[in-house]
């Protein structure tokens, strides 16, 4: 794949690339607020939300339009029945998600089991843009091979959904020595699933993607959306570097494969 070396991009480019993240399990009430009102200074595309805030974030982003809520649905692990993926996903976009972010069903995708995820996708994605919204669907590519995200990418550009994402970011494996690891967005696979997907789909990279070097690679490799945490530190990053309003050329940084 070629790896472009310069970008032409804006401050709002970057800041639409951005779904901020506010998943973590232990997040309170009010450290969702707060990261809601980072998504009203920067302006990104989507508050990425647990299901029970979405009216919390509806009521908090009310006079910000321009920024769309992405709940999640069988988050993390995607262990839920279809059914309930299904009433998940369409309460969500009834309550005001317009981009859901649905995890697959992981143990089925390791079992081989090819027509129950590709059913289990298609019925989702169905439901959702019936609704007026659109579906994301989560790989977590730490637990799967090279020829599962093949699969998948396949699976999902002939359905076709709106975009494949990495990672949830919550996909830790365990290593022998009993610790825990975590990779989430790698060139590698982003090249893999750019590569085996049709053009028309986007890909959304999430884990790991903390810096605007990090953004700029993997708006370098095609990537339109990341999930991001440190939105803030990303946004003002790219200020610091002379990046603003009008579209400018930036360089993309070294890969670490390079």
């Amino acid at each position: 794949m070629c790896r472009p070396k310069t970008l032409q991009v804006s401050l709002s480019d970057l800041a639409q690339m951005i779904d901020h993240s506010l998943l973590h399990p232990t997040m309170t009430d009010d450290e969702v607020l707060a990261g809601l009102q980072i998504c009203k200074k920067y302006n990104v595309k989507t508050a990425c939300i647990k299901p029970y805030h979405i009216p919390f974030a509806r009521k908090a982003l009310e006079d910000t339009p321009s920024i769309l809520l992405c709940p999640v649905i069988g988050f993390p692990h995607g262990n839920s029945t279809l059914e309930v993926k299904t009433f998940e996903a369409r309460r969500a976009v009834e309550e005001g998600g317009k981009e859901i972010d649905m995890v697959v069903n992981i143990g089925r995708v390791k079992s081989g089991k090819w027509e129950f995820v590709r059913h289990e996708i298609e019925t989702v994605n169905r439901t959702v843009v019936e609704h007026g919204a659109v579906l994301k669907v989560i790989f977590e590519n730490d637990y799967l091979t090279d020829e599962e995200i093949i699969k998948l990418c396949e699976i999902c550009s002939s359905i076709p959904v709106a975009f494949i994402k990495t990672s949830t970011g919550y996909g830790f494996t365990k290593l022998p020595s009993g610790d825990y690891n975590y990779a989430g967005a790698t060139t590698r696979h982003l090249e893999l699933m750019r590569k085996h997907t049709s053009e028309n789909i986007q890909i959304k990279a999430a884990g790991g993607v903390r810096t605007l070097d990090d953004l700029l690679r993997v708006r370098a490799l095609g990537v339109t959306r990341v999930g991001a945490t440190a939105t803030e530190a990303i946004l003002e990053e790219a200020k610091r570097r002379g990046i603003g309003e009008v579209r400018g050329e930036v360089v993309v940084p070294p890969f670490g494969d390079e």
